[in-house]
């Protein structure tokens, strides 16, 4: 996994603050046990979530599991595409991608493998 394209980080401007892309696919109706990071592939975070696809339920559901694995706010967090998709990409703003690219990608990439360990029964 050299490259971890899941991961986009938008440099702020004057208008905008830094903000961080992560590309997800989530695979709803899960059992309950599976729930969370099941793994990170080249491209995506594989989300599974117990909650069905109405209403948005796996939509609230995709968003605590990051939340919680992340460390972050649910409210620093939002679907930007894919609202409607198992592809969805969510953005993460607020203080914790304020440190810079390099600082922010290393520590949200160390979460997401500890959750992923933590899932699979590593921890």
């Amino acid at each position: 996994m050299a490259a971890h394209r899941f991961i986009q980080y938008a440099v702020a401007s004057k208008s905008k603050p830094a903000t961080v892309y992560l590309q997800c696919r989530v695979k709803p109706n899960a059992s309950k046990v599976r729930e969370g990071i099941t793994s990170l592939t080249d491209d995506a975070i594989e989300v599974c979530v117990s909650a069905v696809p109405r209403n948005g339920e796996s939509n609230k559901a995709v968003l605590a599991v990051l939340s919680e694995a992340l460390d972050v706010a649910k409210s620093d967090l939002q679907i930007t595409r894919g609202a409607k998709s198992r592809d969805k990409v969510v953005a993460l703003g607020g203080k914790s991608v304020q440190d810079g690219e390099v600082e922010c990608r290393g520590r949200l990439l160390e979460r997401l493998v500890a959750a992923v360990a933590k899932n699979n029964g590593g921890g």
